[in-house]
């Protein structure tokens, strides 16, 4: 099946490039130019991405992704006139999964899609459980002078939050943190931040290492505690 994205645009001739890219590209699109109705339609319909605009005429792309991400975990890419950093780190902390500045081309957009529609349907299959062998060298490298993590010698592409989370994760392995924790280390405002802002960081870094390795289990969910990353088997190095 076609993933099915939902454009949120009230600028037709925005909406109409990128219907026109992502369509030539075989995705399913629905456009909507008021927040409310892609509030209304995220809950009715199962949908693989939203490209949310900021800046609509009912009610600010930020309300309807804090809206939705009340009952859906579904991607979300904002697009909006505005570049400010404090917008970009806004639209991320409360479930934003990538930020496009206008004007852009629809093109960059779209290859921005597949990958985060590829990523979030590898996290979304199942892991497979049969035990895998240790793989030789380090399960994680950790590297704090770069900030950088290397997954079975593999250099993963993290986010300020992602490499932050992921870090502290490595050097406390089997501790379990509570999203409180997580963000009283990594965050720097915290009291500013969403307890969901977590869960979405934590889902992109699993579907990040599972990119190199689909059978990954090593970034644990403890429901109603918090994450812990399992490294039994393995070592790392920092």
């Amino acid at each position: 099946m076609p993933a099915k994205i939902l454009i949120v645009e009230d600028e037709p001739s925005i909406a109409d490039n990128l219907i026109y890219v992502l369509k030539n590209e075989s995705f399913a699109v629905e456009w909507l130019s008021l927040g409310q109705q892609a509030i209304d339609l995220a809950a009715q319909q199962q949908l693989d991405l939203i490209v949310l605009d900021v800046g609509l005429p009912d009610i600010s792309g930020f309300e309807v992704c804090k809206q939705i991400r009340k009952f859906s975990d579904v991607p979300i890419l904002f697009l909006t006139a505005r570049g400010d950093e404090i917008d970009r780190v806004v639209g991320l902390e409360i479930g934003g999964d990538d930020y496009v500045v206008k004007p852009f081309s629809p093109r960059e957009v779209t290859a921005r899609i597949k990958v985060i529609v590829r990523r979030n349907r590898l996290e979304q299959t199942p892991a497979d459980n049969t035990p895998e062998p240790v793989q030789p060298g380090c399960l994680f490298q950790l590297n704090n002078d770069k900030r950088q993590i290397k997954y079975q010698n593999n250099l993963l592409d993290l986010t300020f939050y992602e490499y932050g989370i992921l870090a502290l994760l490595i050097e406390h392995p089997e501790r379990v943190f509570s999203r409180e924790q997580l963000m009283q280390a990594v965050w720097n405002t915290p009291e500013d931040s969403y307890d969901r802002a977590v869960d979405t960081h934590i889902k992109t870094i699993r579907a990040k290492i599972r990119t190199v390795n689909p059978h990954d289990n090593s970034l644990v969910t403890h429901r109603g505690i918090g994450y812990s990353l399992n490294v039994k088997g393995h070592t790392i190095e920092s």
